[in-house]
């Protein structure tokens, strides 16, 4: 720091000490200016520019230095000078000691903050870039944060010192006059019975409901702002419109349905979405045939004798349609317009923020809920489109198994994938370009997959990254750099599990403007509304996360806060967010791992609980892998439970609900579980947790009262 920068930083320091060290707040209170209020008018009266001098620069210095008593000072003006006199000085003494405050802090921090934070607080900077006058003129109008706060906040974005002054200027002007009208009424009590005066409770009122009403105006402004372009129709056919009848779509309208408003769910291809059709159902079925063949491996562990397990794949594949033919059912439309819903086989078009076109026809409709998922990622790798490569939409189509399979991408799709095929016959490479499998969750737990994976048959390779494909007759390879190093890996198929790329373009998105992210999902905001207040987005063309059971999550926010946003709205809340993979062993989590906890800088502690110490999983033969909680310092409040080891995703269901609904580790201490369990295993990690916060000294203590009760009593 500059020695301008100390300088500055001294005198406030300087000032802060000498206001608080002599009670300098105390002159602005009500109750001194009732107590003055005689004198006060008196010397006013003798010296009224003098006064009103003194009065300004107080007010622009008590702003500029974020001091407390703002708010009583305008309250105080008025009652001493009026209204429209202290007005005139408020409003620009309060604007002016903003600015100050707001060059303060943009001299002082914005450099560091920016270049320390600058990643993060890109999206900010565009908006207000974008939309800065109208986000602060909102924050003026709408005091949801201190003005104080605004003043050094807006220090640190670009917004230009013209403009913050000009807004803040405006923007502030109708709070002031609310209270300095209750200024001057509040001048006028003289007794108890003052108090309930009209204008007194006028004011009053006022103060209070000048928030509402200025949120109101402004959420007017908004919409004529984005909506100024189109016509909106003077009826609707329709509460609402899903696009998309995967997780997000069918809860979506359920829901609707079930409040028993007309709403349509629109599906070009299958209903049931990627879930049902290529993704968790029929992984789930594949991963149970690996499981078989693994368990009969195992037979002679546990003294069964069994002959070398023959996999028909083709018979396997025939399962795996069965499953999805078994559940299809639940996401049918015969169902769904039982429950209420209107179900269309079509392509949909959004032509306006409340028209979608579907089949010729035009509907309709108060609101859209957008929920078109997402598609498999295919990287322009150069030769790619040469080779024989697969995605989690058409694998399933196989009929015969790859006798080497590669695979790219060691996240949650590409393990399960991997571990699945190896056990079932096939001679399986997976390729991660980082330097650890599942990249998202703690090293620890990772290494442990990948032990699984290994012992399976699976050729690890970490830190390769393919850079071209190659097909010469009918041999296939791939090239793969390694710190600079060449590798070659031959293949009959390559399975692409390098993540997904949300599904937004056709349907008429970029028609209307509807903006997105830099990650290319739909950007929505707290109550996942679009930049159209009526359009919303859920699921993976929406993110954060790609997850059925968080698509059906926001489901809930999206079709509650469509069709009663206009009373009440709801944020979504993703503070306890359970996922799980499904290898072997398989890994669940909820909340926090180590990895996020240190990026957040939280200092916390760790639970750990190895399951090989359970007595059921010794007798299943599943004695491996472990519980790790994160808790804060010396408390039991659980921020994140990673679990490694067999059913993980079925264990993680009793720290979710912990979570969910604040509950402790020592709630789960004290809840019986039956024996012997792999639910055991919650309960033994809360009693480690006990144990090492046990309270040492007062043991000491106790230690002490049990050796004196030991003693033989004297015989008299």
């Amino acid at each position: 720091m500059d020695k301008k920068k100390i300088s500055i930083v001294i005198v406030i320091a300087a000032i802060f000490v000498t206001w608080f060290a002599f009670d300098l707040g105390a002159l602005f209170t009500l109750e001194n200016a009732k107590t003055q209020h005689e004198a006060l008018q008196q010397s006013i009266s003798d010296n009224f520019i003098t006064a009103s001098v003194v009065f300004f620069l107080a007010y622009i210095a008590m702003t500029a230095l974020s001091l407390p008593g703002a708010a009583i000072a305008t309250l105080l003006g008025a009652a001493l000078f009026g209204f429209w006199w202290s007005l005139l000085l408020v409003s620009f003494a309060s604007s002016i000691g903003a600015t100050i405050a707001f060059l303060v802090s943009r001299f002082l921090l914005k450099d560091w903050v920016q270049g320390k934070f600058g990643n993060k607080l890109a999206t900010i900077n565009q908006g207000v870039e974008k939309d800065g006058p109208f986000y602060l003129v909102t924050l003026r109008l709408i005091p949801v944060f201190p003005f104080f706060l605004i003043n050094l906040l807006m220090g640190l974005t670009p917004i230009s010192t013209a403009t913050f002054y000009i807004v803040s200027q405006i923007g502030m002007l109708p709070g002031t006059m609310v209270f300095l009208n209750a200024g001057t009424q509040l001048a006028q009590i003289d007794s108890l019975s003052g108090i309930v005066s009209p204008g007194v409770l006028v004011s009053l009122v006022l103060l209070g409901v000048f928030p509402i009403i200025a949120k109101f105006i402004m959420n007017g402004i908004e919409k004529r702002r984005v909506y100024k372009k189109w016509q909106k129709p003077v009826m609707f056919d329709r509460n609402l419109i899903a696009i998309g009848a995967g997780a997000g779509g069918l809860v979506t309208t359920y829901i609707g349905a079930a409040v028993k408003a007309k709403v349509t769910l629109i599906e070009k291809h299958k209903m049931g979405g990627d879930c049902l059709n290529t993704g968790c159902v029929p992984s789930k079925a594949l991963i149970r045939a690996g499981h078989s063949v693994h368990e009969i491996n195992r037979a002679k562990e546990f003294g069964v004798t069994a002959g070398e397990p023959t996999v028909d794949f083709k018979q396997v594949m025939g399962r795996v349609h069965q499953v999805i033919a078994d559940i299809e059912p639940h996401d049918s439309v015969e169902r769904y317009t039982k429950l209420g819903v209107e179900c269309i086989e079509g392509e949909a078009k959004i032509l306006s923020p409340w028209e979608v076109e579907v089949n010729g026809q035009r509907l309709t409709t108060r609101n859209i809920v957008i929920a078109t998922g997402a598609r498999p990622l295919v990287p322009g790798i150069p030769g790619l489109a040469d080779v024989s490569y697969l995605t989690s939409d058409n694998v399933w189509e196989l009929q015969e198994l790859p006798k080497n399979l590669l695979v790219l991408g060691g996240g949650p799709i590409g393990a399960e994938l991997a571990q699945s095929f190896s056990r079932l016959g096939s001679d399986v490479t997976l390729v991660e370009m980082a330097d650890q499998l599942l990249i998202r969750e703690d090293a620890d737990a990772a290494e442990l997959v990948v032990k699984g994976l290994k012992e399976d048959g699976v050729n690890i390779l970490l830190g390769h990254k393919a850079t071209r494909f190659e097909k010469d007759g009918d041999t296939q390879r791939v090239y793969l750099d390694n710190n600079g190093e060449e590798v070659v890996v031959e293949f009959d198929h390559v399975m692409l599990a390098l993540g997904r790329v949300a599904n937004t373009k056709g349907f008429g998105l970029e028609d209307i403007g509807v903006e997105l992210t830099e990650r290319g999902t739909v950007k929505v905001n707290d109550y996942l509304q679009t930049n159209y207040p009526n359009i919303f987005a859920v699921g993976d063309v929406a993110g954060p996360f790609q997850l059925t059971h968080a698509a059906g999550h926001q489901a809930w926010y999206a079709a509650v806060n469509a069709l009663f946003g206009d009373f009440k709205k709801f944020k979504a809340d993703y503070s306890v967010m359970p996922a799980a993979t499904y290898t072997a062993p398989e890994v669940a989590r909820v909340g926090i791992n180590e990895k996020e906890a240190i990026a957040q800088g939280i200092d916390y502690e760790v639970v750990h609980y190895g399951i090989d110490d359970l007595d059921r999983a010794i007798a299943d033969g599943e004695d491996h892998g472990f519980i790790k909680v994160i808790t804060p310092k010396g408390k039991d409040k659980i921020l994140g439970a990673t679990i490694v080891g067999s059913h993980a995703g079925d264990l993680l269901a009793e720290f979710t609900l912990a979570m969910r609904h604040g509950l402790g580790l020592n709630k789960i201490l004290g809840t019986v579980h039956p024996y012997p369990t792999m639910s055991e295993a919650t309960k033994y990690t809360a009693g480690v947790w006990k144990q090492n916060n046990a309270p040492q000294g007062l043991l000491v203590w106790v230690e002490k009262f049990h050796t004196w009760m030991r003693k033989e009593p004297k015989r008299s």
